[in-house]
């Protein structure tokens, strides 16, 4: 048990290498295989414990940033519930090992645990997906294909016939075994890696041009709140700059203009000197828009928005923020913590209100352009975006404010994830931060232009819009209720099969009990 637990840990510490900073997406497989070969063979206490020493080594590095930025506290809690999860899967993977299709079994429910750790509890933490890891790889066109959901099965399949080839290799199984779980490894591998020489493309919808604003945040750069006034009045300095410069005939006319959430994080609707901002600098340029405010929402709550602010109507149409960030965003369980005192002390007060979740499913329209929102993390799940371009979007944006994180290797992770979905949707991605990184993304992931941290600069690009969905919309949720239901039968499977080997019913001569063939 030592061993396996030392093994899984390191197996996990190395899986969050297949993400930014590091990004070397080729140890996942490996990672996986580990994984599998550590819980095989163990009652489910047991593997739980194995299964929790790689989710510990993998969530602790991986969303080490949170640290730093966020305070050790939070790092340790948040991550330490991920870690649960891989506990979790690690005791449900003892049984499955019992089944002859295992490496198939457990791919599934990885994919199970993936999404339901996405989004409970208190709407989860999307971050350390299989999916997210591939833009960079030959299987990064799959996504279109699968989805996310689709291509962490992938993977995860890939990782465990692995498993399922060093046990065939090691042990005493017959010559056509071993050829079989070769067989099957290369198989997968080559249908992966189809997308690639025949990649998804929608049809075209015609072309915009649209500016993204990175204003910049005044002083250290990690505290959009420290000077309100100031970090609007950026937004607003470089966006006229960027209509000077078009009226020089410098950068062209854009159709639109994206600025990032918080650029105004006060009220701009009670606020005159916030809404004089954004009034002169819409003015200034003459096209819409889309503001990141933080609006009011009576004494209690308040909501995360995108508005698009026409230069002559004023504000318009607006996307709320799917999923707030728990503990950073708004406080679940508030009425039981007050008594304590905990929500007056450190990161905690900085929260007096809650933030509350939008159910926007329309597209916004901006300058005629059906545009798919998202406000910061919620481009790392899957609801949003999907039900936004099953509604006609043809352009995707992020508004963003990485600020509490701009020391830290939480930018990179989130722009890799955001070139994940701009290949998963097959549409460009515009995406506006506070002070990086700003930038726009082609529908194949890579990247058009790019801005560099705590500058203040534009990114004014032409793009095609594109209609339709690819078929990673649909397999992708599939995918989801399929994994659950998958799960549930093999952990039934399994257990069954368990109960007639103890009886000696079923229970091959030679063979440990649950021991696949």
């Amino acid at each position: 048990m030592l061993r396996r637990t030392l093994v899984a840990s390191l197996a996990g510490v190395a899986l969050s290498f297949a993400y930014e900073p590091v990004a070397v997406a080729y140890l996942m497989p490996f990672c996986l295989a580990a994984y599998a070969l550590t819980t095989r063979g163990l009652r489910a206490r047991a593997g739980f414990v194995v299964g929790l020493a790689f989710g510990v080594g993998f969530y602790f590095v991986h969303i080490y940033w949170m640290s730093p930025s966020i305070g050790a506290p939070a790092w340790l809690a948040l991550a330490g519930i991920e870690a649960l999860f891989y506990g979790l899967l690690g005791a449900v993977a003892t049984l499955l090992h019992r089944l002859a299709s295992w490496p198939a079994w457990l791919a599934l429910a990885w994919v199970a645990m993936e999404t339901i750790r996405s989004t409970w509890p208190f709407s989860g933490m999307p971050w350390g997906r299989l999916g997210f890891g591939v833009v960079d790889t030959p299987l990064a066109p799959a996504l279109a294909y699968l989805g996310t959901n689709g291509v962490s099965l992938v993977v995860a399949f890939l990782g465990f016939l692995l498993a399922r080839l060093l046990l065939a290799a090691r042990g005493r199984e017959r010559r056509d075994e071993r050829l079989f779980a070769a067989a099957a490894l290369v198989a997968v591998t080559a249908v992966a890696l189809v997308p690639a020489v025949a990649p998804w493309r929608l049809a075209e919808a015609g072309e915009t041009t649209v500016a993204a604003v990175q204003g910049n945040v005044p002083g250290r750069g990690d505290d959009v709140l420290a000077d309100v006034e100031g970090l609007t009045q950026n937004h607003v300095d470089a966006t006229v700059d960027l209509a000077a410069r078009v009226a020089a005939g410098e950068a062209p006319q854009p159709d639109f203009v994206v600025w990032p959430e918080n650029s105004t994080a006060r009220d701009p609707f009670r606020d005159t000197s916030i809404r004089t901002g954004i009034e002169t600098a819409a003015d200034a340029i003459g096209v819409p828009v889309l503001v990141g405010a933080i609006v009011d929402d009576g004494e209690d709550h308040v909501l995360n928005q995108g508005i698009v602010w026409d230069p002559v109507t004023g504000a318009g149409e607006r996307y709320t923020k799917r999923h707030p960030v728990a503990y950073g965003e708004y406080i679940p369980l508030r009425g039981l913590l007050e008594p304590t005192g905990i929500t007056e002390q450190g990161q905690l007060a900085r929260i007096p209100r809650d933030m509350v979740s939008g159910r926007r499913a329309e597209p916004l329209v901006v300058a005629g352009v059906p545009l798919a929102d998202a406000i910061c993390f919620d481009i790392a799940y899957d609801d949003g975006l999907a039900v936004q371009i099953e509604n006609g979007a043809e352009l995707l944006a992020v508004q963003t404010s990485n600020a509490s994180f701009i020391f830290t290797d939480q930018i990179e992770q989130q722009f890799a994830i955001t070139r994940a979905r701009a290949i998963e949707t097959g549409r460009y991605v515009v995406v506006a931060a506070t002070n990086g990184v700003s930038g726009v993304i082609a529908p194949d992931g890579s990247v058009v232009d790019r801005t560099q941290r705590r500058t203040q600069d534009v990114v004014v690009e032409t793009v095609t819009l594109y209609r339709g969905a690819t078929p990673a919309i649909a397999v992708g949720e599939v995918l989801r209720l399929l994994s659950y239901l998958t799960t549930v039968v093999g952990t039934a499977w399994a257990l069954l099969l368990g109960r007639r080997s103890r009886r000696g019913v079923g229970a091959a001569p030679g063979r440990a009990v649950g021991e696949d063939s």
